[in-house]
């Protein structure tokens, strides 16, 4: 895949889970996808992302920021949203906040075979301490 050819799978990815379309989720994820480290395959990784739809009913993925170099992807995804409960183990409660997901991703047949995730806590944290 060429740079502009893997953005575009990627920006279809983001817009397939912001649709919730997890019918379509094996079209970007791998059957044996890792995330930090860990193989969940694509069953786990859909149950991931609905338990954090179930936990964040406002969650939107918006990408700040995407480099593509074959068969990489780095993204900076930002959030505005309002977890229910607790979030990283942090008592949010229905606070509205917002901060960043610096991603990376290695695509495999088009596909995201492993994933490296690193969520901004103490954003979270300085917002709720406020």
């Amino acid at each position: 895949m060429t740079k502009s050819e893997l953005a575009s799978v990627y920006r279809d990815y983001i817009a397939c889970l912001n649709e919730q379309d997890w019918s379509t989720l094996g079209r970007f994820v791998h059957e044996e996808v890792r995330h930090n480290g860990n193989q969940i395959g694509v069953t786990g990784y859909r149950e991931m992302l609905e338990r954090d739809f179930t936990d964040i009913p406002d969650l939107h993925f918006n990408i700040e920021l995407l480099v593509a170099e074959p068969p990489y992807v780095a993204s900076r995804l930002r959030f505005n949203c309002t977890p229910r409960e607790k979030f990283l183990n942090l008592d949010v409660n229905g606070v509205k906040v917002s901060f960043a997901e610096n991603v990376f991703y290695e695509f495999l047949d088009r596909r995201i075979a492993q994933v490296w995730s690193v969520i901004d806590k103490a954003a979270i944290e300085a917002q709720l301490l406020s």
